[in-house]
């Protein structure tokens, strides 16, 4: 795993174009401690730091090809590259290395843009075709691996983090409010452009070319995770298929020179990577007593007996979790108010004490259906054959009684799926962020935001078309952006067998009483995993990386943190601060749980310390 950087085109200021991109590329040193390289030429310079995986001794990039006219950067790990290398030398093309990166430079000769639909990995590459003037970078299907890139006056520049751009002297650092305000609906950051006005993700699944002299980048969609249910299948059939596919896949992530490990929760994910990968560590970390609903790690060396593993589980203590904060917010350049992804940062630490590689779970809710929310629309069918305009007054009238059982159903029953569903948090509505934020950004609501998504799965139920927004949004803004980052912040390398092309083409075919039975999620997945795993590891609910954040802010050190923040120069520059302290208040009193809309504005208010004051 590797961090990339550079800039492309006619510099004009008065600075020195090498000392600029070295500090970039130090910039990204977590991302690639063993070494790095520099490729300077007219019109392009190219940065890497390398975390050396795969072909040790070679595969150092910059890597140019032989006439020395095309040049690559690449963050990733390509895992059929053996088969492709051999397609190519088949074709005409000498290797000098056995690495990976040679196949994506040697493929794009050979096949063009049309190379993405034939790699299997993960991967964030830019080449310099010098020949041509032209830039050509390209992001995985799922956005495993991260492109953020800008283009200024005529010089396209770009990094696997924002920390390397900011360090280019003519970005001029601006806050994008608009990416603020739609952050506190979905708790990550969900728009093209970053928090950093200008400053710009390439998406999963896309590619863009960029020619010297223009001002005009063009980008293309190559892959889209749709979902394709199909019919006439028998269970058994479905649950060996799945089966079938995951020894495959796992099998294709322990390419590598190094020792793999694994994370291990007590669920059903990690525990069947940790049953068919080959490696021998496993690593565990959780919150306040074992076997309490935030900490796992009894269950998870129950799993790890199971599976022959040698396993280390820790404890984080509260006092530790707050001090981290700031640090987590650094390596993670946006705002996510996700508290596991501190959870997270201190799994990876412990990873990478013995570790170069883990693989992990990420992704088999988003494809095989473990969400309990994907159960809603079944749990409300009988309640919408009624008239809507009798559910809207329902819900109305609801809303004006104090919490009772039923109310939270009368209100979502009385909306479609597109009105109710955003993704798997749903923070401030839209009328709620209206009235925290000082000043009115423009930002579109979070149904106007989703509603081609929803518009492009109409034939769909609602269960599949609640998943489909999750794989666009949700998987690759909060659970792919914090694995890679908590992970690459310990100089680790987080691989996700399950966001796999082929596991992919098998889950998406999955018809809905294969991934929701009865409130059971996963069916048919929990099935395949049931062959390998005992039931209480194979049937137990999903958890989801717990922290007590809702116990902690309600608690003398956590209120005081939060407070704090809240009265400090980001609350009072765009909050209105008198509506948080009131929630914050509302919170410790024990009057409603606010903890996660407190909890988003206080990452935010940590955020923007860190990286504008």
């Amino acid at each position: 795993m590797c961090g990339i950087c550079g800039f492309i085109g006619n510099t004009k200021g008065n600075w020195k174009r090498e000392e600029v991109l070295e500090e970039m590329k130090d910039s990204l040193r977590h991302r690639g401690p063993d070494d790095g390289g520099s490729y300077l030429r007219e019109n392009a310079a190219l940065g890497f730091r390398r975390l050396s995986i795969i072909d040790l001794e070679t595969g150092a990039q910059p890597m140019e090809n032989e006439t020395g006219d095309k040049v690559l950067v690449y963050n990733g790990e390509i895992y059929n590259y053996r088969e492709l290398r051999e397609e190519l030398i088949g074709a005409g093309h000498v290797f000098k290395t056995r690495s990976d990166t040679e196949v994506l430079l040697h493929g794009y000769e050979e096949w063009g843009d049309n190379m993405l639909g034939r790699l299997r990995g993960m991967f964030a590459f830019v080449i310099w075709d010098a020949a041509r003037g032209e830039v050509f970078a390209a992001r995985d299907f799922f956005g495993i691996k991260p492109l953020y890139y800008t283009l200024i006056g005529e010089v396209f520049v770009f990094a696997s983090e924002i920390k390397s751009i900011l360090k280019y002297p003519e970005y001029k650092k601006e806050l994008n409010e608009e990416a603020l305000e739609e952050y506190l609906s979905f708790q990550y950051s969900v728009l093209e452009e970053s928090f950093f006005k200008g400053i710009y993700r390439l998406e999963p699944g896309h590619f863009l070319r960029y020619r010297v002299g223009s001002v005009i980048l063009e980008i293309q969609k190559y892959f889209e995770p749709s979902l394709r249910p199909q019919l006439g299948r028998g269970e058994e059939e479905w649950i060996s298929e799945i089966d079938k596919k995951l020894d495959g896949s796992v099998q294709a992530h322990m390419e590598s020179d190094v020792e793999i490990g694994t994370f291990l929760s007590g669920g059903v994910d990690s525990g069947i990577l940790a049953k068919k990968f080959t490696g021998k560590r496993a690593y565990t970390v959780g919150f306040g007593q074992e076997g309490s609903g935030y900490n796992e790690v009894i269950w998870a060396r129950d799993t790890a007996t199971q599976c022959n593993l040698e396993h280390r589980g820790r404890k984080i203590r509260e006092n530790e979790f707050w001090d981290a904060v700031p640090e987590v917010l650094y390596y993670m350049d946006e705002p996510l108010g996700d508290a596991s992804a501190v959870a997270l940062y201190f799994l990876s630490r412990e990873a990478a004490k013995d570790v170069k590689v883990v693989v992990s779970g990420e992704g088999a809710d988003e494809l095989f259906g473990g969400y309990r929310i994907y159960c809603e629309p079944e749990a409300l069918r009988r309640y919408q054959l009624l008239p809507k305009g009798f559910r809207r007054q329902m819900a109305r009238l609801a809303e004006h009684f104090p919490n009772w059982k039923g109310k939270h159903f009368l209100i979502r029953g009385s909306k479609s799926v597109e009105e109710r569903f955003i993704g798997n948090a749903n923070i401030f509505s839209y009328e709620e962020r209206k009235e925290i934020l000082k000043r009115d950004t423009g930002a579109w609501s979070p149904q106007k935001l989703l509603a081609e998504d929803y518009e492009n799965t109409e034939e769909l139920g609602d269960a599949d078309r609640m998943q489909e927004i999750d794989l666009r949004h949700w998987l690759p803004g909060d659970i792919l952006q914090k694995a890679d980052r908590m992970s690459m912040a310990h100089s680790l390398e987080v691989r996700v067998p399950f966001l796999d092309p082929e596991v992919f083409e098998t889950a998406r075919c999955l018809p809905s009483n294969m991934k929701q039975q009865n409130r059971i999620t996963k069916y048919a997945f929990r099935k395949a995993a049931g062959r390998h795993l005992n039931l209480s590891t194979s049937e137990r609910p999903k958890l989801g990386f717990p922290v007590p954040i809702r116990h902690w802010i309600r608690e003398e050190n956590g209120y005081e943190h939060l407070k704090s923040a809240f009265q400090g120069e980001a609350a009072r520059k765009y909050f209105c601060q008198d509506k948080l302290l009131e929630l914050l208040e509302e919170h410790k009193k024990g009057h409603k749980d606010n903890s996660r809309k407190l909890w988003t504005v206080y990452i935010f208010c940590v955020w923007y310390g860190v990286f504008f004051l």
